[in-house]
């Protein structure tokens, strides 16, 4: 028996791209079917299936009324072979025999109209429960916090979308039919054949214990099959997802051979996990089989013995050897379900414990209520740690900062400039302390009352798939064409904007791709111009700018800034120059505070930082 292959690293290799999914998926199996036991994954699945419960009922129904019409079959057999022929042997009328097979082919007909109208419903049924999984994880994805998303790799959440949610619909697509209708149809048979013909029926039984015996077998080993393909399957996600996610990187740093080597590597253990599960379903398989074949030799040994004693009728001997065929061949059926809840059993724990994720920053049970907002921001002995187990980023911090004003933070890389920026919007909450916007705590007001005051700019100016207009529209849905415009020509961007080759209704592609970063920067802004927010984050916005674009960029920000509350994150302390204020942040607490002027001009930090600044100009 070919063993399975680690799915380890090798020991001389700490490449991060090994992380992530795979270190989910060791124990993916087993604690799948524990996890269901316990009730956290039945839980989710039977809030999925409730709402569909009378459809449920009527598919199972359906099940066992084609079942019965199966297993009616070989007893009609019987019927025309013992009591339809004889009296046409003997001259009489054919009357019995047509009826027999009357009735045969009706419940041949009934038999596949009902497993048809059972096949569309039940994939009609298995479309809409997945289709409010799907919904309910994406909405879910998005309420969680920024916390969750930077801890949660993304290979991590496809996996959750693609191949957790397909186990599911295996599982309901086939596994439940197969379930029902091989533990029915084994039940039933059995009871049949005994009733038929005690001990012929019980001599066909007598290799039970040898299949109940192969299929533990094969349980325990595909088991162990099973997880090894799991993890194969989770390294291989992991590495296309980081290797075309950093395809710049890689391709930058000449990372395609070591990439290409790591990914045969996984490649090749999903693939002697695959072959090693095959060989074992190639075992189980014919080993099934073989024993029903032998279970039809004895029966037709012994049953064409007593039929030529005159103990059994002939009739009688055919529908043994039917329903012996109907008896093992669900067999394989019920492995292969274990197989399939194993994998959908698994694939539900791991989608409950998504669904059951908190977000770090709950929206307030009964928010304030917020009239529009002026822009005055405080921080109030403020601390803060990204983990209860990392050091402190802010450290009873306390910054006010008046509506209007326009705040540069400015500092060494790890001196909480971005922190202070995330918790004004509220992407994190303060370990101590509060911050306000016009003295209502941020944990106090609503959702949308916070998004709609508080708005953020970031380096990379993200832009969706889809138009200019409609990535500009993203600041506020409901605006007009008329005022996309407006805030295009206000930031600059509509001359460029209507140069494109459909304007405003060019198709900007992935990331953003047409454009240059810094049009795409302009884009963002006019977006942000667009919300109206009373107060506006700038983190790094021009920090991957050149410099022509970053000029273009500054006429822009003094529009963009006017009359609201503005922080602005920055390295290049040319953008800088346009702020009221400048703090300069060291160690999770202020150093300076006064305007670009003051500090300049004294013997500081920042005066420091402004020297080096113009010399690296020159």
């Amino acid at each position: 028996m070919t063993q399975p292959v680690s799915t380890s690293p090798p020991a001389n290799d700490r490449d991060p791209s090994w992380r992530g999914v795979a270190s989910e998926s060791v124990e993916d199996v087993t604690a799948g079917l524990a996890a269901f036991l316990r009730g956290r994954s039945r839980k989710l699945l039977n809030s999925l299936l409730a709402p569909h419960r009378a459809r449920l009922i009527g598919l199972f129904a359906l099940i066992l009324f084609g079942e019965s019409m199966a297993l009616a079959g070989p007893y009609l057999i019987k019927v025309a072979i013992d009591s339809g022929i004889p009296p046409l042997a003997a001259g009489g009328s054919p009357g019995s025999l047509i009826t027999t097979c009357v009735l045969f082919v009706g419940s041949v007909i009934v038999l596949q109209v009902s497993r048809k109208f059972f096949l569309l419903q039940s994939g009609r049924l298995g479309q809409d429960v997945l289709f409010d999984l799907r919904t309910r994880l994406f909405d879910h994805f998005q309420r969680l916090s920024l916390s969750f998303h930077e801890r949660y790799t993304s290979g991590r959440v496809i996996s959750r979308l693609t191949s957790d949610v397909e186990a599911l619909d295996e599982l309901l697509a086939t596994g439940m039919q197969d379930l029902v209708t091989a533990a029915f149809s084994i039940l039933s048979v059995g009871v049949v054949m005994l009733l038929l013909d005690m001990p012929l029926g019980l001599l066909a039984l007598g290799v039970f214990p040898l299949v109940i015996a192969l299929t533990v077998w094969f349980r325990s080993r595909s088991a162990e099959a099973y997880r090894a393909q799991r993890e194969a399957v989770a390294l291989v996600i992991v590495q296309f997802v980081e290797t075309f996610g950093g395809i710049r990187a890689v391709q930058a740093f000449r990372r395609e051979r070591r990439n290409q080597e790591i990914f045969e590597d996984v490649d090749a253990q999903l693939r002697d996990a695959t072959i090693w599960s095959s060989r074992l379903g190639a075992v189980y398989g014919p080993g099934v089989r073989a024993l029903g074949h032998l279970a039809t030799a004895a029966v037709l040994t012994y049953g064409g013995l007593r039929v030529l004693d005159g103990q059994m009728k002939v009739g009688v001997l055919a529908a043994f050897l039917l329903y012996v065929r109907r008896f093992f061949q669900p067999m394989q059926e019920l492995a292969q379900f274990y197989n399939v809840f194993q994998s959908a059993a698994a694939a539900l724990e791991k989608l409950s414990g998504v669904l059951e994720e908190k977000p770090s920053v709950p929206e307030a049970i009964d928010p304030a209520p917020v009239s529009k907002s002026q822009g005055l921001v405080r921080l109030e002995d403020v601390t803060f740690s990204y983990r209860p187990e990392t050091p402190e980023i802010l450290k009873d911090f306390d910054l006010e900062m008046p509506a209007g004003q326009t705040v540069a933070v400015v500092g060494e890389t790890g001196a909480g400039k971005t922190t202070l920026a995330r918790l004004v919007a509220r992407f994190y909450d303060p370990t101590q302390g509060r911050v306000t916007l016009d003295g209502t705590d941020l944990r106090e007001m609503s959702d949308a009352d916070l998004r709609r005051a508080v708005a953020m700019v970031t380096q990379e100016g993200f832009l969706f798939s889809g138009s200019v207009g409609d990535n500009i529209l993203f600041g506020r849905p409901d605006a007009s064409r008329e005022e996309v415009e407006e805030a295009a020509k206000a930031i600059g961007a509509h001359d460029f904007l209507s140069r494109l080759p459909e304007g405003y209704d060019t198709d900007v592609r992935k990331r953003g791709g047409r454009l240059s970063a810094g049009q795409r920067q302009l884009v963002a802004f006019a977006r942000a111009f667009l919300a109206d927010p009373s107060v506006l984050i700038l983190d790094e916005a021009t920090s991957s700018l050149d410099i022509p674009s970053e000029r273009l960029i500054q006429r822009a920000l003094r529009t963009l800034l006017a009359d609201r509350t503005a922080i602005i994150i920055a390295h290049r302390l040319s953008t800088v120059e346009i702020a009221d204020r400048v703090l300069v942040v060291a160690d999770g607490r202020i150093v300076e505070d006064g305007s670009p002027a003051q500090l300049m001009s004294g013997t500081g930090q920042y005066a420091d930082l402004h020297r080096e600044w113009v010399e690296s100009l020159a």
